[in-house]
């Protein structure tokens, strides 16, 4: 069985060769039956790079993946996600919107992984005609309720709300709105938490976290306490598997909790491949 796992794993790396063209194919049609996957990446990362292997992964098993760099700086394309999540939203929504146009499809599913998956959160809850076309959403790792980055924002809290908001009016000027955002008591995590449902009529939530994440933390801050919502720990179906937050987009157990959550097959058991985190 290792074997096979190690097989698809091999399948998947060698599409890398023609993902860049795979990504964004409007005339992909989908051999399972599934909807089209949008991917939306980290915090710092591309559409290139950071769920790309997973997307890989996901056209070997017939899915169609499309995926966009969002929160980029105007003439600096290279790091996305930096820009203030409420900008990056619109165009997620945007992007959402003209995959569904596209491809014909009724409905769209969406992976994130980090600021993407918050963004997975986001958007449909607060973007307009987003929620009506989203069917499934996976989301790998979100700062749900804030992260304190390694327990570094603690820090920002030396001298109370004063220093916090000196701490996030440098995140800010350095040009990274989105670093605040994500913080506690940032202002897209405020809003996610208004006290409304976050999972939005007609959507269904799969939250994965890692009890290793180095990056999110506490690393419990992910899952979505909701009727219906699964939140997955990796541990819970790999024990042994130590993975951190980056690796979360480059796990192998991660990209089949993910198939599994598309399918609707949710804790569905597969092999573990020893020490792999």
């Amino acid at each position: 069985m290792h074997l096979q796992i190690l097989t698809t794993l091999t399948l998947a790396l060698s599409t890398l060769t023609t993902a860049s063209s795979a990504i964004n194919d409007f005339n992909c049609r989908p051999q399972n039956n599934s909807n089209p996957v949008v991917f939306l990446h980290g915090l710092g990362a591309t559409y290139y790079e950071d769920l790309n292997l997973l997307q890989a992964f996901l056209q070997t098993q017939g899915f169609c993946t499309f995926a966009e760099t969002y929160g980029a700086y105007d003439g600096f394309p290279f790091v996305g996600g930096l820009r203030p999540l409420a900008d990056s939203a619109k165009e997620i929504a945007a992007y959402i919107k003209r995959v569904a146009h596209e491809t014909g499809a009724d409905k769209v599913d969406i992976v994130g992984h980090s600021e993407g998956a918050m963004q997975s959160l986001y958007v449909p809850k607060f973007e307009d005609g987003v929620s009506e076309i989203v069917e499934r959403i996976v989301s790998i790792a979100p700062p749900t309720r804030g992260t304190t980055f390694i327990g570094l924002y603690n820090l920002a809290y030396i001298l109370g709300d004063a220093s916090r908001e000196i701490i996030g009016g440098l995140l800010r000027a350095v040009g990274c709105p989105a670093c605040d955002d994500l913080g506690p008591d940032g202002a897209a995590v405020e809003r996610l938490n208004d006290g409304m449902p976050i999972v939005q009529a007609g959507n269904r939530l799969t939250v994965i976290a890692s009890k290793f994440d180095e990056m999110v933390t506490p690393t419990s801050t992910s899952f979505v306490h909701e009727d219906g919502v699964e939140n997955v720990w990796v541990q819970d179906l790999c024990p042994d598997d130590r993975i951190g937050h980056i690796g979360e987009a480059y796990d192998l157990h991660v990209w089949n909790i993910v198939k599994n959550a598309l399918r609707d097959q949710v804790g569905k058991k597969f092999t573990c491949v020893p020490a792999l985190g």
